[in-house]
C-alpha cells in the first residue's frame, strides 16, 4: 500500500483470504463501470448484498437486450447470505433481482417504491408469490445477522433513494447508493443532512460513495430549475412535442406533466416502461396529482397544440418508443415539420451514435431536435465535486472506497477524498475482497467476478460459445459446406456452398473453395477418407482458408458429409 494512502489493483498483494472475524467489502458490479451494481459485506461468516443491477448490451453483443453480474461467488454461499437490500428503485440497481433470485432465494428489502416495482419485475417472471419480499418504512432500520443497517433519505432522480449506514461490532460504514444534493426535488425529501452528521459525530470506519460526476465541477443543479427551463422553452409553441427521458426518472416525469397541464397539452405516454413507472409511483402515493393520461391512439386525435408526448428511448434504443418515432416506424405518432423533439437526458457515453443517428433521423423529417449540450433540460442525478466535499464534510470516514464509476472516475474519487483529509482512499474493481477492519484496509483476495447475458429467456456466461460464435457470424459471415461421398470417400457430386455474408463475386469464392477442398480431400489417405469426422475437419479447414484469402474475412463454416 502506498505511502501516500492510496491503494490500487496494482498494489495489491496476493493473499490466501480472509477470515470470519473480519470486515470485508466486495463489489462484484459496479466498481469499476457504471451500472449493473452488486455489492457485498461479509462478516462473521455472514454476507449481506446491497443492489442487484443490470446494464444494457451494446452492439458488441448481438441479440443481447440485458446483462447482469455473474452472482456465482455468493450462489455458492447462499446459506449465508442473509439478504438483499435495494437502495432505489433504478435498473441498475435492482434490474437483476428477478433475473437471479433463483440463484440466491434469501429475503429482499426495499423501501414502498423500489418495492412496489420490484413486485412488477417479478411478476413478470413468475415468481411474485415465492420471493419474500420485505418493505421498510422510510428511515426504518434492519438487523440481518451482524449487520444493523439504517435506512437514511437522500435526493436522486427517483422516488425513495436511501443510503445504508451498516453497523457492524467493527465498524460503521455508510454505502451512499446513488445521491445528490437537491434543495427542490419536486418528488419527495431532500437529502437528511441532520443524519448524516449525526452518524459522522458518531464516527464512520468507510464512506462508500458514488463517483459518477467526480469529474464535474459545482453542484449537479435542482429539478426545479429544470422544470423553469422546460416551460419556457415550450411556451408559444405551435406544433407537437416529444419529450424523451429516462423512465425511471420519475421526478422528471412529473416536471414534464406540470408544464404540459400549463400549457394546456395532453399528456400522451408512450412507452411500456414509463407506464409500469407511473403505476408504481401512483401505488405509492408520489403522483396523486397527475392527472389524466391519453393513450397513443387518442393523442392523434388532437390538434398539434394540443399534445406533449412523454416517450422512453432518450438513449437510441432500437425498441425504445422515440426510435420508432423518428423512423416513421411507431404506429400511432408521427413528428413532422414545425415540430418539437426535446432529450431531456444525459447521453450516455456509447450511446453516441445511436443517438446522433435518431436525432438526425428527426432532422430528416423537420423536427427541431434540443438536447442537454444545446439547452438546459437536464439536471444529473449524481453528486458533483462540490456536493461530495459536503458528504465527506458531514462524514468523516476513515476509508473511502470509490464505487459506481469507471476506473478514472474511482482513481480521481481517491485523489479527491485524500485532498480532504481523508487517512485512507482505496481503489478496487469488480472481484477484488477489500478488508475494512480489523487494523488497516488492505486487499486481502480477489474472486470470480464477471457477466451473465440475458439470450431470449436465457441467462448465459459471457464465456458462452453460442454468444462468441455468434459474433464471428456477425463480422464473418458463415459458410455451409456439403460434400456427398461414397462409402469409400470419393466425391460423387461437385461440394455445395452456401455464402451468408461473406463480400465477393458468388461464383469466384465457390470455385477458389471447391478447389481447395478437392485439394484438401485428395491429401488424405484412403482410411481417412471413410471417417466423417477427418473429412469434415479437413475441408472445414480447406474452405475457411480459401475464403480468407479471396474476402478476407474468417468465417464460420460448417462442413455436412453426406455418404450414398
Amino acid at each position: 500500500m502506498a505511502d501516500s494512502g492510496e491503494h490500487t489493483a496494482a498494489d495489491a498483494k496476493p493473499a490466501a483470504g480472509w477470515h470470519d472475524d473480519e470486515l470485508v467489502f466486495l463489489p462484484l458490479g459496479g466498481a469499476g463501470e457504471i451500472g449493473m451494481n452488486l455489492n457485498l459485506y461479509g462478516l462473521a461468516g455472514k454476507w449481506l448484498m446491497i443492489d442487484l443491477g443490470i446494464t444494457f448490451a451494446d452492439e458488441t453483443m448481438p441479440g443481447i437486450d440485458v446483462v447482469t453480474p455473474d452472482p456465482s461467488f455468493i450462489a455458492e454461499r447462499r446459506d449465508n447470505l442473509l439478504g438483499i437490500v435495494i437502495t432505489h428503485a433504478h435498473e441498475d440497481h435492482l434490474g437483476a433481482v428477478a433475473l437471479l433470485w433463483p440463484e440466491l432465494e434469501c429475503p429482499v428489502y426495499a423501501t414502498p417504491f423500489a418495492a412496489a416495482v420490484l413486485r412488477g419485475k417479478l411478476e413478470e417472471q413468475g415468481l411474485l408469490g415465492e420471493v419474500p419480499l420485505h418493505e421498510v418504512p422510510l428511515g426504518g432500520e434492519l438487523r440481518l445477522g451482524p449487520f444493523e443497517i439504517e435506512f437514511i433519505s437522500i435526493t436522486h432522480s427517483i422516488p425513495e433513494p436511501n443510503a445504508l449506514a451498516i453497523r457492524t461490532a467493527l465498524g460503521t460504514v455508510l454505502h451512499t447508493g446513488d445521491w445528490k444534493l437537491d434543495p427542490d426535488p419536486l418528488l419527495g425529501e431532500t437529502t437528511d443532512e441532520t443524519a448524516l452528521r449525526r452518524l459522522g459525530e458518531a464516527g464512520v470506519l468507510a464512506l462508500v460513495c458514488d463517483s459518477t460526476n467526480v469529474f464535474n465541477p459545482g453542484e449537479s443543479g435542482s429539478e426545479a430549475a429544470v422544470r423553469k427551463s422546460l416551460d419556457a422553452l415550450i411556451e408559444g409553441r405551435r406544433g407537437r412535442i416529444a419529450v424523451s427521458t429516462f423512465a425511471s426518472n420519475v421526478a422528471r416525469v412529473k416536471t414534464v406533466a406540470a408544464v404540459a397541464a400549463k400549457h394546456n397539452r395532453h399528456l400522451v405516454v408512450v412507452g411500456r416502461s414509463l407506464h409500469r413507472m407511473i403505476q408504481a409511483a401512483r401505488d405509492t402515493g408520489y403522483m396523486d396529482d397527475l392527472g389524466p393520461l391519453l393513450d397513443e391512439a387518442e393523442g392523434g386525435y388532437l390538434p398539434p397544440d394540443a399534445v406533449l408526448y412523454l416517450c422512453t428511448g432518450c438513449q437510441g434504443e432500437p425498441r425504445g418508443a422515440m426510435a420508432r418515432v423518428a423512423a416513421g416506424a411507431h404506429p400511432e405518432v408521427v413528428l413532422g415539420t414545425g415540430d418539437l423533439a426535446i432529450f431531456s437526458s444525459k447521453v450516455i457515453p456509447g450511446n453516441e451514435r445511436a443517438i446522433g443517428r435518431m436525432q438526425d433521423q428527426l432532422i430528416a423529417a423537420g423536427v427541431e431536435v434540443i438536447g442537454e449540450r444545446s439547452h438546459f433540460v437536464h439536471v444529473s442525478g449524481h453528486p458533483c465535486r462540490d456536493e461530495l466535499m459536503r458528504m465527506y464534510e458531514w462524514i468523516r470516514p476513515q476509508v473511502a472506497v470509490p464505487v459506481h464509476g469507471e476506473l478514472r472516475h474511482l482513481v480521481e474519487h481517491a485523489e479527491l477524498a485524500r485532498s480532504l483529509q481523508t487517512p485512507l482512499a482505496v481503489t478496487i474493481t469488480n472481484g477484488q475482497v477489500l478488508k475494512l477492519a480489523p487494523g488497516r484496509p488492505e486487499v486481502v483476495a480477489e474472486v470470480g467476478a464477471g457477466r451473465w447475458y440475458l439470450d431470449g429467456e436465457v441467462l448465459v456466461s459471457s464465456a458462452d460459445e453460442t454468444l462468441k460464435e455468434r459474433r464471428r457470424l456477425m463480422f464473418n459471415g458463415s459458410a455451409v459446406l456439403t460434400l456427398v461421398l461414397d462409402d469409400r470417400g470419393e466425391a460423387l457430386a461437385p461440394p455445395s456452398l452456401v455464402l451468408l455474408g461473406i463480400p465477393g463475386a458468388v461464383a469466384r469464392l465457390e470455385r477458389e473453395v471447391r478447389a481447395a477442398v478437392g485439394k484438401a480431400l485428395a491429401q488424405l489417405s484412403r482410411g481417412a477418407r471413410r471417417h466423417d469426422d477427418c473429412v469434415a475437419e479437413s475441408a472445414r479447414i480447406a474452405a475457411r482458408q480459401a475464403l480468407r484469402r479471396a474476402s478476407g474475412k474468417r468465417p464460420v463454416v460448417e462442413v455436412r458429409v453426406v455418404r450414398v
